[in-house]
């Protein structure tokens, strides 16, 4: 199991080097780029095993217990050490970073996104993996913050060299947000090390803030928070995630809101939580409240690029869709009870399988129409996809029906249970104040119920046809002049020819063929839409590997 996990985080990064390297004469196949989207599959599809390995050696009776641990001293003057170990709250991480990955790698074999030399593209696609994989592994403080960092670099070239329209701006604006709170998120762990004398993540949770003051887990809850609210993210510091979306290749995206938006979620679990819980405990209402104000602030912006005539952008409307979800996140993190934080560790991983997912669905609904523009996929010759290509209709409205949180899929157990955990905050928060953000939060759910099937309806039947102008039946409406014979004949057979060439024009665009969903993206789709029924019809997998190692964390160590 020890040598089970380094390989996971190691192993991406020794594959990303010999991407660089020229491939043997018998592996080249038709041409070196193909030998080389090959060996993505390859690398990504044996780190997945060996996390389902990990997985299914865990030990589910002690998932409370850090297993597969490594502890080696490595800079002894600051007692940094390279710890790893896995429990039930980064399992589950681990496999969908893993999982993520490779249907990524193989989408990409089929549909390489247009750019530069693909030996990059799939060095960077497992540097990123690399560093995913060590951010929910490792156990030390220092080694978390190289390891959150280490993803940056490989998103920003995967966003400026293959992105599309406003790539260069997108890529930037990633960069300088998650840089700017990775300072300051670097200070407050340095204050929290070198305060409490270890940086080791374990000792610490175990310590569970007895050896800091109050004052110290204020101020680094407060720094250490900024970091992990930007790479979350959260209301007000997430206006760089849609436009990072919007320019990502399709992968990108799917990475990007899949995995590293969970990165940020989890240190406020891993790190903030069990290390500094009286600074957490001043904190949370505020986290609270921002974390509603981003639901409904997501969720209206949804609406707003939802309407006919707003030009809203597809995946636009994905990336703020995420800004709310991850608001749920938030307030059961933020309600610093059991149930609200499993909440939003089953949350985290839902949305992983279905705005990834979607993700992967709206860039081939981009591919096939060469826009993602909701008024021209919504027009009289846009996508009607249930009439077109029924089958990524029917996965699209799947994928919405799950992002809404309809009971019986994923994303219904986690925004429920968070908002559980606002009903019945931990002690010494305030019950009025949380019952009203669970109110509000319960109101962002019939929000994203509303833009969600205003997409499914626009997207997937297309627009209705226009009513005619003026007054017609008992209704009202100016009483027509009288007119001639010969104006009534010329008026009616102009109405009819109009008719006619309009109803053409229509039933053309609905029965134009367009490619439904091919071979390559039936496999790689495939395990997410049934990981998502599997998750909602089965909760307990994923929340009995959690529960007992976020008891053990809000109880300071015991179990």
């Amino acid at each position: 199991m020890q040598a089970l996990l380094a390989l996971a985080v190691v192993g991406p990064l020794v594959g990303a080097v010999a991407a660089l390297l020229p491939a043997p004469p018998g592996l080249k196949g038709r041409d070196p780029d193909q030998a080389v989207l090959r060996h993505g599959v390859t690398v990504t599809g044996a780190i997945l095993v060996v996390t389902l390995l990990l997985a299914a050696g865990f030990d589910r009776d002690h998932a409370s217990t850090m297993q597969a641990t490594t502890d080696i001293g490595w800079i002894p003057a600051l007692d940094v050490r390279v710890h790893l170990g896995i429990d039930g709250i980064s399992l589950p991480l681990l496999v969908l970073t893993a999982l993520l990955t490779f249907l990524c790698a193989v989408y990409s074999y089929f549909k390489m996104p247009a750019g530069p030399s693909p030996k990059a593209f799939v060095a960077l696609i497992l540097v990123l993996e690399s560093g995913t994989l060590a951010t929910f592994a490792v156990l030390d403080l220092l080694l978390f913050f190289l390891a959150f960092e280490m993803v940056l670099i490989p998103m920003y070239f995967l966003i400026a060299r293959w992105g599309g329209e406003g790539k260069q701006a997108a890529a930037s604006k990633f960069i300088l947000y998650t840089l700017l709170g990775s300072v300051v998120m670097l200070l407050g762990l340095l204050l929290v090390g070198l305060d409490a004398g270890t940086f080791d993540m374990v000792a610490l949770a175990t310590d569970n803030g007895r050896g800091l003051s109050t004052s110290v887990q204020v101020i680094a809850v407060l720094a250490i928070g900024v970091g992990l609210a930007v790479k979350t993210p959260m209301w007000p510091l997430h206006s760089w995630l849609p436009d990072a979306h919007t320019a990502a290749p399709t992968v990108g995206s799917v990475l990007l809101a899949g995995v590293m938006l969970k990165m940020g979620t989890y240190g406020f679990v891993r790190v903030l939580l069990p290390i500094a819980p009286d600074g957490m405990h001043t904190f949370a209402p505020y986290l609270a409240a921002l974390a509603v104000a981003g639901i409904v602030y997501g969720s209206l912006a949804c609406l707003a690029l939802a309407r006919p005539g707003a030009k809203g952008d597809l995946k636009r409307l994905i990336a703020y869709s995420s800004v709310g979800h991850m608001g749920f996140v938030l307030l059961g993190i933020a309600s610093m009870t059991p149930t609200g934080v499993n909440g939003a560790l089953f949350a985290n991983i839902a949305h992983g399988l279905i705005t990834g997912l979607l993700f992967f669905l709206v860039g081939a609904v981009k591919d096939r129409h060469g826009t993602a523009d909701l008024d021209t996929l919504a027009g009289a010759t846009g996508a009607a996809l249930y009439a077109r290509a029924p089958r990524l209709g029917a996965l699209l409205a799947f994928a919405a029906a799950a992002s809404l949180g309809l009971p019986g899929l994923a994303g219904f157990w986690g925004e429920m249970l968070a908002l559980f955990g606002a009903f019945d905050p931990a002690e010494g928060l305030s019950r009025p104040a949380f019952l009203t953000f669970m109110a509000i939060g319960a109101f962002g759910t019939l929000l994203t119920a509303a833009y969600m099937l205003v997409v499914v309806r626009r997207v997937c039947m297309g627009e209705p046809p226009a009513r005619p102008a003026g007054g017609t039946g008992l209704g009202g409406g100016s009483r027509p002049e009288p007119q001639s014979a010969a104006a009534v004949g010329t008026t009616r057979t102009a109405e009819t020819r109009s008719a006619v060439a309009t109803a053409t024009t229509t039933e053309a665009a609905a029965t134009t063929e367009i490619a439904d969903v091919r071979r390559y993206e039936f496999a790689t789709w495939t395990p997410l839409v049934v990981l998502t029924v599997l998750a909602g019809l089965w909760p307990a997998v994923l929340l009995g590997l959690s529960d007992p190692a976020v008891q053990k964390l809000l109880a300071g160590g015991k179990s």
